[in-house]
């Protein structure tokens, strides 16, 4: 049944699952007639917004982060939370299709009533998201979830966007990596407010330990983000849970250090204010794309520019010029 915009805040704001999803479908469309109405329903639900915890989760493939939100869920559950997961899948540059296996990798989580796993996929999205991975935050937080956990794809070039749009950022990172400082690129570990070493159980816990260790020494090198709070490193195995309660209750530790000095909410409007312009940006390259004389200058020069007769900057300019800008 089709929705109007009073029917999808009541919705939310009544904590109705059914159309909590629809809604979250509902601003990741890029369908015009969508977007208009995801903006006039973020409007209205912005003033429940604000009151969850935002955790982005990033490490290395093969660290175990759906495991790991699993079992942190599942402690978060039982201690009266209500938690949203935002699980972003990786889009293939080739069938541009995703999996969106999330939900199987967290098994208990997913099929607990008091949870909600949406697995999202980034459709080319730099930074390890989704391009309405903001958006569907808010929307969460407006459904009464006092605690969003936002998995990113996994580390990469530019997986510090996570970092942009959520309170705290968690590394995960493998005990065995062979050299622990080259294993992550320092940009992230600079991000860090938390770094977890995950599988720290059985043989691997020597191991564990260790990494721990390499990073504490390294976190002494680098300047903290916030003056408040100084990154820390934990041993946890998501396997066994062990590890787990000590690490949220740094994650809450780190939350009460920024609120405390009003650093959250100066941290939370600055984070506005970079979304406002990076949703300008995407609005400017999709108009772009799509004006008709640029479309059809496009093949054109891109073949230039393919062949090496034509300088990339030089072929970009034609392209603004033909959209009316002058560069």
């Amino acid at each position: 049944m089709k929705l109007d915009l009073d029917a999808y805040v009541e919705g939310v704001r009544t904590q109705r699952r059914a159309v909590l999803g629809r809604a979250l479908t509902l601003v990741e469309s890029d369908l015009r007639r969508h977007r208009e109405l995801a903006q006039d329903l973020l409007a209205r639900l912005l003033p429940d917004t604000g009151g969850a915890i935002r955790v982005g989760i990033t490490g290395v493939p093969g660290v175990g982060k759906s495991t790991f939100i699993d079992a942190l869920g599942m402690h978060l559950l039982e201690a009266g939370r209500r938690v949203a997961v935002l699980a972003v899948d990786p889009t293939s540059g080739r069938s541009g299709g995703s999996i969106l296996g999330d939900k199987t990798r967290m098994a208990r989580l997913s099929r607990d009533p008091r949870a909600f796993v949406r697995p999202s996929p980034s459709q080319g999205a730099l930074g390890g998201v989704a391009r309405k991975t903001r958006e569907s935050i808010l929307v969460c937080e407006a459904g009464g979830y006092d605690v969003v956990l936002v998995e990113t794809v996994g580390v990469g070039q530019s997986e510090t966007e996570v970092a942009a749009m959520v309170d705290c950022f968690l590394v995960l990172m493998l005990p065995n990596a062979g050299d622990e400082l080259q294993g992550i690129k320092r940009g992230i570990v600079e991000l860090a407010d938390l770094i977890a070493i995950n599988k720290a159980d059985g043989d691997a816990k020597p191991a564990a330990e260790r990494a721990r260790k390499q990073y504490e020494g390294a976190l002494r090198y680098l300047t903290p983000i916030h003056p408040e709070w100084s990154p820390e490193v934990r041993c946890v195995s998501a396997l066994t849970g062990d590890g787990v309660p000590g690490l949220w209750a740094r994650v809450e530790a780190h939350r009460s250090a920024l609120e405390e000095t009003g650093a959250l909410e100066r941290m939370r409007a600055d984070q506005a204010a970079q979304w406002m312009w990076r949703a300008v940006e995407h609005e400017l390259s999709s108009r772009l794309r799509s004006h008709p004389e640029v479309a059809a200058l496009a093949p054109s020069l891109e073949a230039a520019v393919r062949d090496g007769t034509t300088p990339p900057t030089q072929a970009a300019a034609r392209l603004l010029a033909r959209f009316g800008l002058d560069v």
